[in-house]
């Protein structure tokens, strides 16, 4: 066993504290003075390095670093004062958009993964929406893989995979289509599933046709499109 240096403060020197030197009084191996005399030595019990945080500070940290990078660049009809908030939702949903863009080891975060992240937030109206009309994580999630396959299994993704062009441009919807409204409040889950659904050509889009979703559907959920902005999450039916 390896000896332990000991600071002595009755002594002028520094005792190597050994199993034998402690069955042995008569041992008197000191250390010279060095340049630690006289300092605080202080020791930190180390907590075990786990391969993965948990859930709820990972949650917490992401979804910190998401509410300032949700786009919000549309704001040329807006005063400072009168731009648009994300809903506590839509932050969320963000954050497991992301999340599950790392799961399946994607390099961007697109459409299909926006879509999978109001399914995993699963508390707005879009998302009882969705599930109401037989449009479920699993369907969407094996859809994805269907239409852009499997990712190489030694790939790993950022820790924020950047958005892909359409992603952008749904988020940039959602903000666009709230400014146009006039009307206050934030912007909610129901936008960023509309911005995915005016996204032609895009994964999302795709795997929303592939599922049931249409134009019609879109009409019914987008007069309910503001009814996402309680920051309690308690009054949802």
């Amino acid at each position: 066993m390896a000896s332990i240096p000991t600071l002595s403060s009755s002594s002028s020197s520094i005792l190597s504290m050994s199993p034998s030197n402690a069955s042995n009084p008569n041992n008197n191996n000191h250390l010279p003075f060095t340049s630690l005399f006289g300092t605080r030595i202080t020791t930190q019990r180390l907590s075990p390095i786990l391969p993965f945080p948990s859930v709820s500070c990972r949650t917490r940290a992401t979804t910190a670093t998401v509410s300032f990078s949700l786009p919000t660049t549309k704001r040329e009809a807006a005063t400072i004062d009168k731009t648009p908030q994300w809903s506590a939702r839509s932050i969320k949903s963000f954050a497991m958009a992301e999340l599950e863009a790392r799961k399946l080891k994607y390099p961007n975060t697109g459409t299909e993964a926006l879509l999978m992240g109001i399914l995993v937030e699963g508390t707005s109206k879009a998302a009882k929406f969705l599930r109401a009309n037989g449009i479920s994580l699993f369907k969407v999630r094996e859809e994805t893989v269907e239409l852009l396959g499997k990712s190489d299994m030694y790939f790993f993704s950022p820790e924020h995979p950047p958005l892909t062009e359409p992603a952008q441009k749904a988020l940039d919807w959602a903000v666009d289509e709230k400014l146009k409204s006039g009307e206050g409040g934030e912007i909610t889950v129901t936008h960023i599933l509309l911005g995915i659904w005016s996204q032609e050509g895009s994964a999302g889009r795709q795997i929303l046709s592939t599922l049931g979703f249409n134009d019609e559907k879109a009409k019914e959920l987008a007069k309910e499109i503001n009814e996402d902005v309680d920051l309690s999450f308690k009054k949802q039916a």
